[in-house]
């Protein structure tokens, strides 16, 4: 192996360690939410607006700058997809923007049927700022499970966990070849399908 592929490789790992950091921290947290309300799941919970959803992170993880609806200085201005296409400003303008202790930005907004956005950029406005890289968009299912998505949530179509065909579906349509004006999932199911490792 040459040097520049042993430090894309060290790299890669340096980001899932991250990503996985903060999913964990976001699925013990959504866990503990159930269990603390006496709940079934988050709709039942109450997790059902993005009120609900900034009491949960202002409760249940280490916020270090909350942003409210500004996107600095919790995340940079524009995103890249991994083809290179531009993304602009990928968060919600309505969601709400946190920097955790770790270093992390998040972006929340909660849903009706109990399911929440959760946008992670694992180093907050540092770079490379590419979609599958260093931010990822997640979905924490109502049942507290955080996975994919393909955006049609809103509906309740899915439920998680998916399984790994749907992942791989999503990643080859967004991650591998989105556009502009297509979503950004799919890189997310990818490191799921693979074990926690980014493969692309």
């Amino acid at each position: 192996m040459t040097v520049p592929t042993l430090m894309q490789n060290h790299q890669r790992k340096t980001y899932v360690v991250q990503l996985h950091k903060v999913y964990n921290e976001a699925q013990q947290a959504a866990l503990q939410y159930i269990t603390d309300k006496n709940a079934i799941d988050l709709k039942e919970a109450g997790l059902t607006s993005t009120e609900a959803a900034v009491n949960w992170v202002k409760t249940y993880f280490k916020v270090v700058n909350d942003c409210g609806t500004d996107y600095s200085p919790c995340f940079a201005d524009e995103y890249k997809l991994m083809n290179g296409a531009s993304k602009g400003a990928v968060f919600s303008n309505d969601a709400r923007k946190f920097v955790l202790a770790s270093g992390s930005s998040i972006s929340v907004s909660g849903r009706t049927n109990g399911n929440v956005s959760f946008f992670v950029d694992i180093n907050g406005q540092k770079g490379p700022n590419i979609v599958g890289r260093d931010t990822f968009p997640l979905l924490i299912y109502k049942n507290g499970i955080i996975d994919e998505s393909d955006g049609s949530e809103a509906d309740g179509t899915l439920a998680a966990p998916l399984t790994k065909e749907k992942r791989e579906e999503i990643y080859e349509k967004y991650c591998v070849n989105g556009t502009s004006g297509s979503y950004w999932w799919g890189c997310f199911g990818k490191i799921l399908n693979d074990g926690w490792e980014m493969n692309y």
